[in-house]
């Protein structure tokens, strides 16, 4: 079963490619994804990466944690599912 990780304390530099070449040694990567800014398209300094093999996401997490990554020590953990907010309310 996939799992999503949570990846956090990016550098600028880090784009999507560059994530996903950091954590396809552990396993099949399915998704990469740096978050960005609307506005700006500038990094917001975190992603995620979703694994086809939860074993191998557990492995990640386990060694990435706290690894340099572009000169970065990363935060790396399981993504917690957040309920979306229903937008604008008046």
């Amino acid at each position: 079963m996939s799992k999503k990780l949570f990846i956090g304390g990016l550098a600028w530099a880090t784009n999507d490619a560059s994530l996903q070449e950091a954590f396809s040694n552990f396993g099949e990567v399915t998704e990469a994804k740096v978050i960005l800014e609307r506005e700006t398209g500038r990094s917001r300094g975190f992603g995620f990466v979703t694994f086809a093999d939860g074993a191998a996401a557990d492995d990640a997490v386990a060694n990435m944690d706290g690894k340099e990554l572009d000169g970065r020590a990363i935060k790396v953990s399981e993504a917690q599912e957040r309920p979306r907010s229903g937008g604008f309310r008046r």
